[in-house]
């Protein structure tokens, strides 16, 4: 892991500056390296505009293990991270379940995981961006100082700003996780179990109690299973799913299991949660073994699904990925809808809790999402290659049909009016004016959406 001084970072920070300052207002594509989590979109205008290079920006500056924060470049992984943490006794609050996936992302892209009920998104725990203008200009955001932009940063995927740094806060973490599966054969019985659950353990928000792990794999209508993760100082075995073991697939089938920390945190990389089963000798153990290295892993697995977009040529339509949020006074509905519709197994189910309406979402569309639990459900590889029914519309619909919202890395089809309806556009535009001005960076609806998507 790298790290740096304050002094290093902002000799990194001015050369960016720099950069910026010289392509005078001109559109620029913000390079920051890596494997992007973002789903490849035939026709996608990104990237082709003047090049400014962050990836410099990938260490973390400071751990203050008693104040538990930390203070991280944006290129910072998590699994870096957490590597840097653990020893100390201590974690983000909020760790995307991708290795590849970093912080400057997770706030961009506003990343959640199974403490996400108590603690909202990874951004929720943020305390402190800095940020380069479109400008050039280097600015210091907080809940304190400037809450009106600080507020809109996240969820702007990249749009308004570059992000050079992140402060955090950090939780206390223990060496292992006890895994509790409670197996639910109706909808009925696990959404009751979901609620208690979440309720129950809502007391790990104090910080005297350790808090508990919750999401879900629901693999069919009638085999939906509750994951309920204890923090344990001890473990009487250690199960590895990095090679041979298939995580998904043992929480099919167990009451119980251990993992270390570093494996529970990361527990649906190796899969990319189960994008592995689609190429089918992936799951042979034989071929794991001799292979595994090679194409295992969300940063492989990922890489590879464009390599070959690029060598076969890109399908008609990309397989739906995404997460939608819907309110969860509305999650037996969407079930229904989802189960009638696409029934498309596994499905992964994250309860979510927005600390207060986010201020980039339109303030009547905020309501119903915070004011109470909200249900992420990600759709992670429907195939979507019919003529007569684009899912991807489909899903995006009915989100909005229920009040939710969708994570904008996939395709997405809204009109302008109806993106407007959903996003705060004066509170993003007077966002745009003061970190934006002269629109070095694109605008949101014009990043994410194909007015002409493949039909």
């Amino acid at each position: 892991m790298r790290s740096c001084s304050l002094a290093e970072h902002a000799d990194t920070v001015a050369d960016i500056c720099k950069a910026l300052k010289a392509a005078a207002g001109a559109p620029v594509h913000v390079d920051k390296g890596g494997v992007h989590h973002v789903v490849p979109i035939p026709g996608d205008k990104r990237h082709r505009s003047g090049r400014v290079d962050i990836s410099a920006l990938s260490r973390v500056v400071r751990i203050d293990a008693e104040a538990r924060t930390c203070v991280a470049e944006p290129g910072v992984t998590f699994a870096e991270l957490v590597a840097e943490t653990l020893p100390l006794g201590l974690m983000p609050a909020v760790v995307p379940e991708l290795e590849g996936i970093t912080v400057g992302g997770a706030v961009a892209g506003c990343s959640l995981e199974s403490l996400s009920y108590i603690y909202g998104g990874f951004h929720d725990t943020c305390v402190e961006y800095e940020v380069i203008s479109g400008t050039g200009e280097v600015i210091t955001l907080s809940r304190e100082e400037r809450p009106d932009l600080f507020e809109m940063v996240h969820g702007s995927y990249g749009t308004l700003g570059i992000v050079s740094l992140v402060t955090f806060r950090l939780i206390p973490a223990l060496p292992f996780v006890r895994m509790e599966y409670r197996h639910c054969g109706t909808f009925a019985e696990f959404e009751a179990a979901l609620r208690a659950a979440t309720t129950a353990t809502a007391a790990g928000a104090d910080p005297g109690v350790m808090p508990v792990f919750v999401d879900a794999i629901v693999f069919g209508p009638d085999h939906l299973v509750l994951c309920l993760g204890h923090m344990v100082d001890s473990a009487p075995y250690v199960s590895d799913y990095r090679r041979d073991g298939i995580y998904y697939r043992s929480v099919a089938e167990r009451a119980q299991d251990y993992l270390g920390t570093t494996d529970y945190l990361f527990r649906y990389d190796t899969e990319c949660h189960w994008l592995s089963r689609t190429v089918p000798p992936l799951e042979w153990r034989p071929v794991r073994r001799l292979l595994g290295r090679w194409f295992l892993g969300s940063t492989n697995l990922i890489r590879w699904s464009r390599r070959l977009d690029r060598i076969l040529g890109m399908r008609r339509r990309p397989d739906v990925v995404c997460d939608v949020f819907v309110p969860g006074a509305r999650f037996a509905e969407f079930f229904d809808w989802y189960e009638a519709v696409f029934d498309f197994w596994p499905l992964w189910v994250v309860p979510y809790r927005m600390p207060q309406p986010y201020r980039w979402i339109d303030p009547d569309h905020a309501t119903g999402l915070a004011s109470g639990l909200a249900i992420d459900c990600a759709v992670y590889g429907k195939r979507n290659n019919r003529r007569d029914v684009d899912y991807s519309a489909l899903l995006e619909s009915e989100t909005h049909r229920l009040g939710g919202i969708k994570t904008l890395i996939g395709r997405n089809h809204y009109s302008r009016e109806d993106f407007w309806r959903i996003y705060n556009r004066d509170a993003y535009d007077a966002a745009k004016s003061e970190l934006d001005p002269d629109a070095a960076f694109d605008d949101l609806y014009d990043k994410f959406v194909n007015d002409h998507p493949a039909t």
